[in-house]
C-alpha cells in the first residue's frame, strides 16, 4: 500500500479559452474543471487507477478541504487527512490560445500538533511506501519530512522542489525532480539530456536509492545504483501538462508494487504520463490497461554504473 502525503493540497481549477488573454478584457468560458489536486493526491488517484491500494493524506480545512475529501471519496480513493482550522488553497490553471498560465495560493498555516497528527496517521496506516509530494505549507519545516521518512518501516519517496531535495537528511527510496529541480538541487546547468543524467547521478549519490527525472518532451531518466535508463516521451496530443510528472512517478511506483523490473517501471511511468497529458486538469484518464499495454516505449540502458 502507498500512503501519499500532500502537505499543501489544493482544489485545482482549470479553465480553457480559445483566444489569447488580454489585459482589461473580460474573458468568458464554460470550459472549467475542478479536481482534488496536489502532488501526493494526484499520485494516490493515479496509482489507485493502476491497481495499487493507496491512501491520500495531508492537511485540509474549510470548504475547499471538504471538496478535496469528497471528491476523492467519489473517485473511490481512500483518505486519512488531518483536519486544520485554516483553509485549503485554490490553484488555477488557465489554458489559453497564447499559452498556459498558473496562479497558485500559498496555502494554510500548520502547527506542530498538526504535524504530530500526520505522523500518527502514517504510522496507523502501516504503508509499504510513503510519498511526500509538493510544497510545504507555512509552519511546516523540512525536518518534518525527514521525520516522516524515519517514523516507520517503509520506503519513502519524495517529489519536492530542488531546494528541498538538496537539504533533506534522511535516507530515501526515490525522488522525482524535473529539469529545473535537478538544476536547483545540484547547482548544475541542466539543459541537455546529458546534463540531466549527470545531475541525477550527483543527486542520487546523496541519500536516494533512485532518481527518476522527468524531462518533459524528452521523456525521463532513471538513475539507480547499477545503471542509468532513459525513455523518450510518447508522441501524443497534449491537452494539459498538469500532473505529467506525478503520472510518471505514479506509473513507476505502481509497477514496482506489482513486482516489475526497473526498466518496466520506467516504461509504465511514460505510458501513464502519456494518458494523463491527454485530459484537462488532474482528472484520471483510462489507466486500467497500462500494466498490460503493448505500446512500444524504447527504454534504453545509457550505461551501467
Amino acid at each position: 500500500m502507498i500512503f501519499t502525503v500532500t502537505p499543501n493540497p489544493a482544489v485545482d481549477h482549470t479553465i480553457h479559452f480559445d483566444e489569447p488573454l488580454q489585459p482589461g478584457v473580460v474573458h468568458r468560458t464554460d470550459d472549467a474543471v475542478f479536481t482534488a489536486g496536489g502532488k501526493g493526491i494526484n499520485v494516490a488517484k493515479y496509482v489507485s487507477a493502476l491497481g495499487v491500494d493507496a491512501t491520500a493524506s495531508g492537511f485540509i480545512g474549510g470548504h475547499f478541504g471538504k471538496f478535496v475529501r469528497d471528491r476523492l471519496e467519489a473517485d473511490g480513493v481512500a483518505s486519512d487527512f488531518v483536519n486544520i482550522d485554516d483553509n485549503t488553497r485554490l490553484n488555477t490553471t488557465v489554458l489559453a490560445d497564447d499559452g498556459e498560465y498558473k496562479l497558485n495560493h500559498n496555502g494554510p498555516h500548520i502547527t506542530a500538533s498538526d504535524v504530530d497528527e500526520l505522523v500518527e496517521a502514517a504510522q496507523a496506516n502501516e504503508p509499504d511506501t510513503l510519498l511526500v509530494g509538493g510544497s510545504l505549507p507555512r509552519g511546516m519545516a523540512l525536518e518534518s519530512v525527514d521525520r516522516l521518512a524515519r517514523a516507520g518501516d517503509w520506503r519513502t519517496a519524495v517529489d519536492m522542489g530542488g531546494k528541498y531535495l538538496a537539504e533533506l537528511d534522511a535516507d530515501y527510496f526515490v525522488c522525482k525532480p524535473n529539469r529545473s529541480e535537478l538544476a536547483e538541487a545540484t547547482g548544475r546547468t541542466v539543459e541537455t539530456n546529458e546534463d540531466a543524467i549527470a545531475a541525477a547521478e550527483a543527486l542520487r549519490d546523496g541519500q536516494f536509492e533512485y532518481v527518476l527525472a522527468s524531462l518533459g518532451g524528452d521523456g525521463a531518466v532513471l538513475v539507480t545504483e547499477d545503471e542509468i535508463l532513459s525513455a523518450p516521451a510518447l508522441d501524443v496530443d497534449v491537452v494539459d501538462t498538469v500532473g505529467a510528472g506525478d503520472a510518471i512517478l505514479s506509473g513507476f511506483l505502481a509497477a514496482l508494487e506489482h513486482g516489475l523490473s526497473d526498466s518496466d517501471a520506467l516504461r509504465m511511468g511514460i505510458l501513464t504520463a502519456a494518458r494523463v497529458v491527454g485530459v484537462a486538469g488532474t482528472r484520471v484518464p483510462h489507466l486500467e490497461d497500462v500494466l498490460t499495454n503493448e505500446t512500444r516505449v524504447d527504454v534504453t540502458t545509457v550505461r551501467t554504473r
